[in-house]
């Protein structure tokens, strides 16, 4: 897709971070362009810093597969046309053993990381479709979909899961023989608010999640040395682009990447890493 000007694109989780970096990518491409966020109060400040582009902010919470759908009727009544699908929004957990992490914990991560992308998949990949124009699919994983780690379990399962989703439309997308295609942008880390996703946690758990032991400490430290947003959205521009798939940000975890499916092809353990 190389096309942009006067489009119109979805992007979930637009209030703050990468999100925020791709609906300010899109604008400056020219598209018309839906910032969709749970958050109300900075996603009006988000769709303000955007002067001048054609938006529409919608609160949403996209673990709500109804309210995802009642967007997606919204979006086509207002623009009549989807072409780039951002499902973007996430959050992160506390740092816990798996079998500390609360069942509360399990549902808020699967909702909002795994059912907000299927529900963005549901509700807006068939109208796409049916317009027979060409479009792309971008839902956000992380580094931590291709390796794993202690703690947040939540996390990487899923994050695995979105890999696994996006290849599996990708290549379903390409036996439609669609003009649609899609990529998984997997960031290690950046920037971001995921730190402080508690916030908008169900029942208003803002201490869930905020921790203050060594390994929040030590995540909240690399995420303030993280990349940019901005940087992040450039590379997902540039894959979209040259319709490529994978969108590995931190060439940094390249190895360990490497080493764990060399691990898993010699029928190693995994080991635990620095990060």
């Amino acid at each position: 897709m190389l096309e942009f000007k006067n489009r119109v694109a979805v992007v979930t989780g637009a209030a703050s971070g990468i999100g925020r970096a791709i609906a300010g990518r899109c604008a400056a491409e020219g598209m018309r362009v839906v910032l969709a966020d749970i958050e109300e109060f900075p996603l009006q400040e988000a769709a303000k810093a955007l002067d001048g582009a054609t938006v529409l902010p919608y609160r949403v919470d996209v673990s709500d597969a109804s309210a995802m759908e009642q967007m997606a009727e919204a979006v086509y009544s207002e623009f009549g046309a989807v072409h780039l699908l951002f499902n973007n929004a996430g959050v992160a957990p506390d740092g816990k053993m798996t079998w500390a992490q609360t069942l509360d914990t399990w549902k808020w991560v699967i909702d909002v990381n795994l059912y907000g992308v299927i529900h963005g998949l549901r509700s807006f990949v068939p109208r796409m479709l049916a317009a027979g124009e060409e479009g792309h699919v971008v839902n956000t994983a992380s580094v931590a979909g291709l390796h794993a780690g202690p703690l947040i379990s939540p996390y990487y399962a899923t994050k695995h899961a979105v890999v696994g989703l996006s290849e599996s439309l990708y290549l379903e997308l390409a036996m439609a023989k669609a003009r649609l295609s899609a990529s998984v942008p997997c960031p290690a880390f950046v920037k971001t608010k995921i730190g402080e996703s508690s916030r908008n946690r169900p029942g208003g758990d803002a201490t869930a999640g905020a921790g203050s032991n060594e390994f929040a400490a030590m995540v909240r430290g690399l995420i303030e040395q993280g990349a940019s947003p901005e940087s992040i959205a450039d590379k997902v521009f540039d894959a979209i682009k040259a319709e490529r798939f994978w969108i590995l940000t931190h060439p940094e975890f390249d190895a360990a990447i490497r080493d764990r499916v060399e691990g898993m092809l010699q029928g190693r353990n995994p080991i635990l890493r620095a990060t």
